[in-house]
């Protein structure tokens, strides 16, 4: 048997460490990852299983694998992740041309299991071990240039109105701060310049072992590499807590960014959506990182729609987003999924008040963010250089300190040439919604 392989990633970065992780498994065990789907003897779907719209984007590319195999019936389809955990019982009769379903805990296995289906043992069709870690001794293939995703945590206790996430991957269960350090350590040996840590929420990092924490992890990723950029996605807003800020505020190298989902800014829809902070909680927080860290680059998200905004509730939070300016905002309406608490709640929002809403705030954020980005013309920032820009290959792109990468604008680097991962500086020269212009004066960090 050839032992060939075509993988698609689909969903959020902590899949795609997932996928990383199985790359790696894979090669050292003696599969080839082939680019085309039609050259692979197994074909790999790691999906993503959050929302409805990801959810039926990975039916759509199941489908497609399935075509392939009509097409080549000795080849084998392999489907893991969130859309199995969360349609356990219904996949295998939904769609039986899959040769195996696996679970989010199977990663590391993934070499086992494609052997075993090949060998002929006898195994089961659905795959769910008992929740599980990855380790810093799993082989992992990075698919990104220069930066990585370092996953710290499984899984989350919030147990938000809205999210499914616990149900899918279970209760917060962390990694030990060592044996985090020693994968940044690889990932520091195999060239990443910009670490940017990653979980369903960040700061509960630590709450299920005993010593550890956000701020003691930080600390000891500072003390073992000579990474330059580390940053901090997904923090939970009560957990942003005064010791995580003086060590953001004295460490050049954690980014002046942060990364922190308010969703909502009415403690109506807060309290309804069992988040557990109010809105004077975030006016709090935005007034102590601006006076704390006054260069630092803010994100968050909201979601719109949530049963039981009322158009107050909107304006509210139209209000916010008009006074605070904030660097980067996304913007997403409320999906009414089955099995969240928040499917049979009352007073439902209709889907195209939803759609209205997220464009109406999604439009206010545009200008803002037009205006904000003004303030980089003619100044000199440290841009990571991730290669040729996907609009055209005359020009190279990268990120500031102040984007993180596929959420925010980016750098296109008009002037002067530079290797993809390397850190130069470049003056900005213009700037857009999202985007900035701006030519390479020098190396370094």
């Amino acid at each position: 048997m050839e032992k060939s392989f075509h993988l698609v990633s689909l969903g959020c970065a902590k899949n795609l460490v997932d996928s990383e992780v199985m790359l790696g498994v894979l090669q050292q065990d003696g599969w080839t990852f082939v680019a085309d789907p039609a050259d692979a003897t197994v074909l790999l779907v790691n999906t993503c299983g959050f929302i409805q719209p990801a959810v039926e984007e990975a039916i759509d590319e199941i489908l497609g694998m399935v075509s392939l195999k009509e097409e080549d019936p000795q080849k084998k389809l392999v489907v893991t992740g969130c859309l199995t955990q969360r349609y356990k019982n219904d996949l295998e009769t939904e769609i039986p041309e899959v040769d195996l379903f696996l679970g989010t805990e199977e990663p590391e296995k993934i070499a086992f299991h494609l052997n075993a289906l090949f060998t002929g043992e006898k195994i089961p069709k659905v795959i769910l071990h008992n929740r599980s870690l990855m380790s810093s001794r799993s082989p992992r293939q990075l698919t990104t240039v220069g930066m990585a995703w370092l996953k710290i945590t499984e899984g989350c206790n919030n147990h938000c109105a809205y999210c499914k996430i616990p149900s899918i991957r279970g209760r917060l269960r962390s990694r030990t701060s060592e044996d985090i350090a020693v994968e940044a350590m690889h990932l520091e040996e195999q060239g990443v310049r910009e670490l940017n840590i990653i979980a369903q929420d960040t700061t509960a990092y630590g709450n299920d072992l005993v010593g550890e924490n956000i701020v003691g992890l930080m600390e000891k990723l500072l003390a073992r590499t000579t990474l330059p950029w580390l940053r901090l996605l997904y923090l939970y807003p009560s957990g942003v807590s005064d010791a995580l800020l003086d060590l953001l505020a004295g460490e050049k190298r954690i980014v002046p960014y942060l990364d922190v989902p308010f969703q909502h800014v009415s403690d109506n829809v807060l309290k309804r959506m069992n988040r557990h902070h109010t809105a004077d909680d975030i006016e709090h927080l935005i007034s102590r990182l601006h006076t704390r860290i006054p260069d630092i680059a803010i994100r968050t998200t909201f979601l719109v729609g949530f049963p039981g905004e009322t158009e107050a509730d909107f304006l509210q939070l139209e209000d916010f987003v008009q006074r605070h300016r904030l660097d980067h905002v996304g913007v997403f309406p409320y999906c009414n999924e089955e099995g969240i608490p928040a499917e049979h709640f009352a007073d439902q929002v209709p889907e195209e008040e939803r759609i209205r809403r997220q464009q109406h705030l999604l439009a206010v954020q545009s200008r803002i963010s037009e205006e904000n980005q003004r303030r980089y013309i003619g100044r000199v920032e440290p841009v990571l250089v991730s290669g040729f820009s996907k609009e055209t290959d005359l020009l190279l792109e990268g990120r500031t300190r102040f984007q993180a990468p596929e959420v925010d604008g980016r750098v296109y680097i008009n002037d002067g040439s530079a290797t993809p991962g390397e850190i130069v500086q470049v003056r900005i020269e213009e700037s857009h919604d999202y985007d900035l212009v701006g030519g390479i004066l020098s190396t370094g960090e």
